[in-house]
């Protein structure tokens, strides 16, 4: 089954990932752990903001702790600063035993597919922890900047201007500060995810914490996986006709996700000094791994495809170009028990050596031509 592309407007090359601001080229290994750091401020700081710093304490209150089978346990993390502190709460549906466990973290507790107890066997079954938390805890997903924004984490580093992707991926962060602490997660397995708004979370997360070594953003198109500078349209599996998401239109209806300088660049996405080619790359050389729906034209298929082979450069710099894994599955936009055993697989993969199934890097329409013309510096 093919996806059938009707419409497909390239807006201009990809900027080169390895070329220095200076004009200098990266040439090895060494020149690409100081290239990359000048990836931070277009990709990062340009897109969501500033980032708020690592927090002046945390502290957990165990509010419910379960060790039997399917059993879940509660704690409320508390953390931030101390003049103006944030607190929330994990849930962790843990295997059998005391850990430390692989670790799935999703803040997407907001979304019906993560109050599932499929979803939840779908991992413990596994030998994996799934612990997820309401990201809407940490900033709500409204637009609040001029209300009162008390008890967020707005107010409590009201200091910064950061949209509020930037601060549900400081959650991750913050769940996984706590799993550590309580000797809970297998700090060497763990995988950040979350759908849609969630999936560009779970991207930006894990671009921005070395610790998570599986990113995985499932349909997270605009603003996440998806590539700014292409613009698609594509007969969906029921017939009708959809168009892929723009900057333009998701700066119109969330504003509030991002830095209010992106604003610059509404319907100029050619003149962005980075796309999300740049994001990607800053997870390498750790496994990034991108779920897709095949009717989910809204998310750009080729635009994330087109990201993905791009940043995958860099994995070939590092010899670990296995680690970028993609999947479509037929369907619309969600995260289904299915996109979830897919992640299972790739988490036995990466710990255990498991086999990967052929099911994964399918691609469901017929591939255009690059719109980069960068490659690895081995490769010149």
């Amino acid at each position: 089954m093919k996806i059938n592309v009707t419409e497909y407007t390239p807006l201009g090359m990809l900027p080169d990932l390895f070329t220095f601001c200076d004009g200098r080229k990266v040439k090895s290994l060494a020149d690409w752990e100081e290239r990359r750091l000048e990836l931070y401020k277009p990709a990062i700081e340009l897109q969501y903001g500033q980032i708020p710093p690592g927090p002046e304490f945390l502290e957990i209150m165990p509010l419910m702790v379960r060790y039997e089978k399917r059993k879940m346990s509660i704690y409320k993390i508390k953390t931030g600063t101390r003049e103006k502190p944030i607190t929330f709460t994990i849930y962790c549906h843990k295997p059998n035993g005391n850990g430390p466990f692989p670790t799935v973290i999703d803040g997407d507790l907001c979304f019906r597919c993560m109050q599932n107890p499929e979803t939840f066997d779908c991992f413990v079954e596994r030998g994996i922890m799934l612990v997820t938390f309401n990201r809407c805890e940490l900033v709500p997903d409204i637009d609040i900047r001029n209300a009162d924004r008390s008890g967020t984490l707005y107010d409590t580093y009201d200091t910064l201007s950061f949209g509020a992707l930037a601060a549900w991926a400081w959650g991750y962060s913050r769940v996984l500060d706590a799993l550590e602490q309580l000797g809970l997660a297998d700090m060497s397995c763990v995988a950040f995810t979350g759908l849609s708004r969630g999936g560009k979370t779970a991207l930006l997360a894990g671009a921005l914490d070395s610790r998570a070594t599986i990113v995985c953003p499932a349909g997270s198109g605009c603003g996440g996986s998806a590539c700014y500078r292409i613009h698609m349209k594509a007969i969906e599996e029921d017939g009708v006709e959809r168009t892929s998401q723009t900057l333009a239109h998701i700066l119109q209806y969330f504003p509030y996700w991002f830095s209010p300088a992106l604003q610059e660049y509404s319907e100029r996405e050619a003149e962005l000094p980075f796309d999300q080619h740049f994001l990607k790359a800053l997870i390498a050389p750790r496994v990034c791994f991108d779920s897709q729906a095949m009717s989910d034209t809204l998310t750009g298929p080729l635009n994330t495809l087109m990201t993905t082979l791009a940043a995958r450069e860099v994995w070939k710099l590092y010899g670990k170009e296995e680690n970028v894994l993609w999947y479509w599955r037929p369907g619309k936009h969600a995260q289904t028990l299915g996109d979830f055993e897919m992640l299972a697989e790739v988490i036995l993969h990466e710990k255990n050596g498991t086999p990967l199934s052929d099911a994964f890097m399918n691609v469901p329409f017929d591939m255009p031509e690059p719109i980069y013309n960068f490659y690895n510096p081995d490769a010149e």
